[in-house]
C-alpha cells in the first residue's frame, strides 16, 4: 500500500486461485503452440475486413467479405476477431451504434520488460519472482514473471486527471523522467522497480460499452471484438478461450448451414451475460486497486474484503456447463424451426 494515511508497504491481501494457484506464461509462446494446432494451409495472414454482405437464398446463403487489398471471400458464416478495433463490431452494430466503437477507461499504463536476474539483484528474490501488486492514490503497480521465471514483466498504471485521450496512437513511447512523476512519493519497492524500465511504452486503456448482440445473421462476434475489458482481473484473454470453447462446439453441433445462425443465437445467450459482467467488474476493480472505489476508498479492511470475494466467480466457473445450457437451447430452436 502506498499513499498518504496509510502504511507504506503494508500487506494487504493475498490472492490465490484454490486448486490451480498462480502461472504465467510469455504471450508469444502460448500462441505459437496455439499455431501448432492449426492444420497448414488453413490460415491466410495480412487481412482486414471492409465490408460484410448476406448473401441471399438465391446466392446460397452465407457472407460475402472484402477486404482492405480489394480481395474478396464467401463462407457460410464469418466470427470476427479481430480485436478492440473491431471493424466486425461495427458492421454487427451499426457505425453509429454507441457501443460500435471502444471508449477510454481514464487509465493508462507504463509496460516494460525486465531481466530477472537484475530484478533480483535490486529487490530480492521473494519480490522479484513472485507476483506482486502495489496499490496507491489513482494509481497501481503490477509485477510477475513470466518466461520460465527469465524475465519480469512490470505495468504500472495511473489515471488521467482529466479522464480524456485525445492521441489517435494509443501506444506512446514515454520517457522515463515523467514515469517516476507519475509516482512520486510511492515507497522504496515501486520505486525500485520503475528504475528497473529501460525503455517503458506508455499504453491507453480502453474498453467496450456493453453490446446488445454478438450477432447479425451469419456474421458473429468472439473475445476482444465481442467484449474488449481493461486487464485489471486478467481475464481478458481466458474470456474469449471460453467463446471459443463454447462457439467452435456448438459449430461442430451444427449439420446444415441453415442452422449456424441458431447457434450464433444460442452463443449469445450464454457467453454475452458472463463476458459483459467481466468489463464491468474490471473496470472497478481497477478503482478499487487506485483507492477510487465508492464507499471504498482507501479503507484497508473494505479492500482486503472485496479482493477476497471479487475472482471465485472468474476462475471457477464451469465451462462445460455453459455448453451444455447452449447445446440445450440450440436443440430448442433446431425443433421450432
Amino acid at each position: 500500500m502506498q499513499g498518504e494515511g496509510n502504511q507504506v508497504g503494508g500487506h494487504i491481501a493475498g490472492v490465490v486461485a484454490t486448486g490451480t494457484g498462480q502461472s504465467s506464461v510469455h504471450r508469444a509462446h502460448f500462441l505459437d503452440e496455439l499455431v501448432r494446432l492449426v492444420p497448414r494451409g488453413c490460415a491466410r495472414f495480412g487481412k482486414r475486413v471492409v465490408e460484410v454482405q448476406e448473401l441471399g437464398v438465391e446466392e446460397g446463403g452465407g457472407v460475402r467479405i472484402r477486404f482492405h487489398d480489394g480481395t474478396v471471400a464467401e463462407a457460410s458464416a464469418l466470427v470476427g476477431c479481430d480485436g478492440i478495433k473491431s471493424r466486425v463490431r461495427q458492421i454487427v452494430l451499426g457505425e453509429r451504434a454507441p457501443a460500435a466503437h471502444a471508449v477510454f477507461t481514464g487509465k493508462y499504463a507504463y509496460r516494460g520488460l525486465v531481466p530477472m536476474e537484475k530484478a533480483v539483484g535490486l529487490l530480492g528474490e521473494e519480490l522479484a519472482k513472485n507476483s506482486q501488486m502495489y496499490l496507491g492514490y489513482h494509481g497501481h503497480v503490477l509485477t510477475f514473471p513470466i518466461e520460465k521465471g527469465k524475465t519480469m514483466n512490470v505495468v504500472a498504471f495511473r489515471s488521467k486527471r482529466d479522464g480524456k485521450w485525445e492521441d489517435e496512437r494509443w501506444v506512446l513511447p514515454m520517457r522515463k523522467e515523467d514515469m517516476f512523476r507519475d509516482f512520486e512519493g510511492w515507497g522504496e519497492s515501486v520505486r525500485n522497480v520503475l528504475s528497473l524500465m529501460e525503455k517503458p511504452d506508455v499504453w491507453a486503456l480502453f474498453d467496450h460499452p456493453p453490446a446488445e448482440t454478438y450477432f447479425k445473421g451469419r456474421t458473429c462476434l468472439l473475445g476482444d471484438s465481442a467484449h474488449a475489458s481493461t486487464p485489471h482481473q486478467g481475464a481478458g484473454a481466458g474470456m474469449a478461450l471460453e467463446d471459443a470453447f463454447v462457439l467452435s462446439n456448438l459449430l461442430g453441433s451444427v449439420h446444415q448451414a441453415k442452422d449456424i445462425e441458431n447457434a450464433f443465437r444460442a452463443y449469445d445467450a450464454v457467453r454475452r451475460p458472463r463476458s459483459q459482467k467481466l468489463v464491468t467488474t474490471s473496470k472497478t476493480a481497477g478503482q478499487l486497486y487506485d483507492f477510487e472505489a465508492d464507499g471504498i476508498g482507501d479503507d484497508e479492511h473494505m479492500i482486503r474484503e472485496n479482493l477476497n470475494q471479487r475472482y471465485p466467480w472468474i476462475w471457477e466457473e464451469d465451462v462445460d456447463g455453459e455448453l451444455r445450457e447452449a447445446k440445450a437451447l440450440l436443440g430448442e430452436r433446431a425443433k421450432l424451426a
